[in-house]
């Protein structure tokens, strides 16, 4: 039986910045609209860390019983390692992605009733990113799953229910989340790549290769610095975001210097933890500029 420190780790904890940070671009998007509603906020965070810790526990079931997960290079996955149960692990990720559900129905009731459909996709994507018999994550499409889930609809998702309307300002922001989100999967995937390939496994990184995928990672951070510029356009107060470039670039020095295994898994932390701060100093800017 695993622990509680085992269940919290199969969480994947490191993820966790990739939920909470585009929530707080988002709730900056609404805010530079002059429409902000915390409570709102609320909602959509509790949406968005639910749908990833299911997302987390569906990959490590799916993975698991596929047999992904028996030699790996990352942290501990509770299927694979065989401390928990496969159906222990799925009813952990059910259980989260129906509390993802229904905060996401109380907020779709409470502001449009369309959101529905996009709760449902957003649901489906994270089964189907390693679940059913053609998961979209061995096929390569997890890199864009990831900038649309938890870039374009989780930002622009967060200002459209607080302020009823997106724009510029949240959707580069959007982008700008959607790019380092996918930073932290493709950092994943590259770590991964000599285990995927001889678990079958086809991630982008494994049709790239190490090379051209060490040269993505650091296109999207390449990206996110465009962003950033960018937003100061809408205020100056917005360049405040590039606080979190020397966590960049402790993020990048792995990849840049060609370390491979083990020695990658602190580049999802500082990834995250660029996104985090991103967020933050860019939320704030928005809200009072």
């Amino acid at each position: 039986m695993a622990t509680v420190s085992q269940w919290i780790e199969g969480a994947r904890p490191r993820t966790l910045p990739n939920a909470v940070a585009p929530v707080i671009a988002g709730t900056g998007a609404a805010a530079w609209l002059g429409a902000a509603v915390w409570w709102k906020a609320g909602l959509a965070l509790v949406v968005s860390l639910a749908l990833i810790v299911g997302v987390n526990y569906a990959n490590d079931y799916s993975d698991g019983i596929r047999g992904t997960d028996d030699v790996r290079a990352g942290p501990l996955r509770l299927v694979g390692s065989k401390v928990a149960s496969p159906r222990s692990v799925l009813i952990a990720a059910v259980i989260s992605l129906l509390l993802a559900a229904a905060a996401g129905l109380a907020l779709a009731i409470l502001t449009n009733p369309w959101l529905i459909a996009v709760g449902v996709v957003c649901i489906a994507g994270a089964w189907f990113y390693t679940g059913g018999s053609k998961p979209y994550g061995y096929l390569g499409f997890g890199e864009i799953a990831v900038f649309v889930f938890f870039g374009l609809v989780a930002v622009l998702g967060t200002q459209y229910v607080q302020a009823l309307a997106v724009d510029w300002v949240g959707a580069v922001a959007a982008v700008v989340m959607g790019s380092l989100s996918s930073a932290v999967l493709v950092a994943n995937n590259l770590r991964d790549i000599p285990t995927d390939t001889e678990s079958g496994k086809i991630t982008l990184a494994v049709r790239l290769g190490d090379a051209r995928t060490r040269t993505l990672y650091l296109t999207l951070l390449a990206v996110a610095g465009l962003g950033t510029l960018g937003l100061a356009l809408a205020t100056p107060w917005c360049l405040a975001g590039l606080v979190a470039a020397p966590l960049a670039v402790r993020a990048s020095r792995p990849v840049t210097t060609g370390k491979g295994g083990p020695a990658l898994i602190p580049v999802l932390r500082d990834t995250g933890l660029t996104m985090l701060v991103w967020s933050i100093a860019v939320g704030v800017a928005l809200t009072v500029g």
